[in-house]
């Protein structure tokens, strides 16, 4: 299955690596391209990508603002926010704005195209220079206006799916979920799978916040 990539950054040079690097990968395909936030969000109603690349810093409309709109349109794009700034302030407004991934600029363009992939396939992505404390903090924000779970969302789980859900909000794979509980990698997937299902969740990222929000998962000091 193709990938449908949608690029959305102000500098074309960025968006041509981007392209050159995307037609060397058969399981990707650009689908588009916009150099301002109104453009991504227009573009994204009107193609239908898998995965938009955005940029934060965007003239007109920022790509904080443009993901908001995409997301709360009703799109069921995934969005992976590229910038050159990784400080915490940019962390929060991409999460709480719906974004699944968060990379910055300095990565090696290959990182990038498996960062897209990990996204369209339903994962969350953080970069590694922003780290799961991040994450944590941004969760215990009172402030916070992550994707909240439905009340009484936790009566609605199983103790195992409780169980993994506060292993996914400590930031374990699903490798290290199974070998944790000492089951299959492939039960842990059906469990985090049901946990998207019953907690309206879109994505990993979301499952962690929802961790945080429930209590789950304590945030770090």
């Amino acid at each position: 299955m193709t990938v449908r990539v949608l690029l959305a950054d102000d500098q074309p040079l960025v968006r041509a690596g981007l392209r050159v690097l995307i037609a060397d990968h058969p399981d990707l395909e650009v689908v588009g391209e916009a150099s301002t936030g109104v453009e991504a969000v227009h573009l994204t109603r009107e193609v239908g990508p898998d995965v938009v690349v955005m940029d934060i810093r965007m003239p007109v409309m920022d790509g904080i603002a443009a993901t908001r709109m995409i997301v709360e349109g009703g799109s069921a794009a995934r969005v992976v926010m590229l910038t050159t700034f990784d400080d915490d302030d940019n962390v929060y407004g991409a999460l709480r704005a719906g974004a699944s991934g968060f990379l910055v600029k300095d990565m090696a363009l290959e990182d990038i195209l498996g960062a897209v992939r990990v996204v369209a396939a339903g994962d969350g992505l953080i970069a590694p220079s922003v780290t799961r404390r991040l994450i944590a903090e941004f969760a215990g924000r009172p402030t916070a206006a992550a994707p909240a779970a439905r009340p009484g969302a936790l009566a609605g789980i199983t103790e195992r799916e409780r169980e993994v859900l506060t292993l996914v909000g400590q930031g374990l794979s699903n490798t290290e979920i199974a070998a944790r509980l000492v089951i299959s990698v492939a039960t842990a997937k059906t469990h985090v799978a049901r946990l998207f299902t019953k907690l309206d969740a879109r994505d990993r990222v979301h499952l962690v916040i929802m961790a945080y929000e429930m209590g789950l998962v304590t945030p770090s000091p």
